[in-house]
């Protein structure tokens, strides 16, 4: 399935820190972001959301990996689904606190919109800040 594989080569170059230029490819001119979750809520656009996802791992956790628990296509929706958990010790200069070296295991899901073109028109993530900024040691 061509746009489960296209949100999924998105999906990974975004987790993998890879920022806009890594991702911009995969993504529609205008694409759009939101999140329920301190400190993503002020970020509107894909766009600036792959730029602060590479920010945070280079950062703050250049050791950031991730592990896909599950994905699924919603064809009448065009939406893809990603539940995963992302990992990475706080040891870089990043962050409102000096190096904590701890290490969260923080799950999250990402619902991706893709156009009639396969390209990401719109992303939802659902994650717990808080809960990973305790585990971080920032809380």
């Amino acid at each position: 399935m061509q746009a489960l594989e296209n949100a999924r080569a998105f999906f990974d170059a975004c987790e993998s820190a890879k920022g806009w230029a890594g991702c911009a490819q995969y993504v529609a001119d205008g694409a759009t972001f939101s999140a329920q979750s301190e400190p993503l809520t002020d970020i509107i656009t894909v766009e600036a959301y792959t730029e602060w996802m590479a920010g945070f791992v280079n950062g703050v956790a250049p050791d950031g990996d991730y592990v896909v628990h599950a994905q699924a296509y919603d064809d009448s929706t065009s939406t893809a689904v990603f539940f995963a958990t992302f990992s990475g010790t706080h040891t870089a200069d990043g962050g409102p606190v000096p190096p904590t070296n701890k290490k969260p295991d923080s799950h999250y899901v990402y619902a991706i919109t893709l156009d009639a073109n396969g390209k990401v028109s719109h992303m939802t993530k659902v994650w717990n800040a808080g809960w990973a900024m305790a585990e971080l040691g920032w809380a």
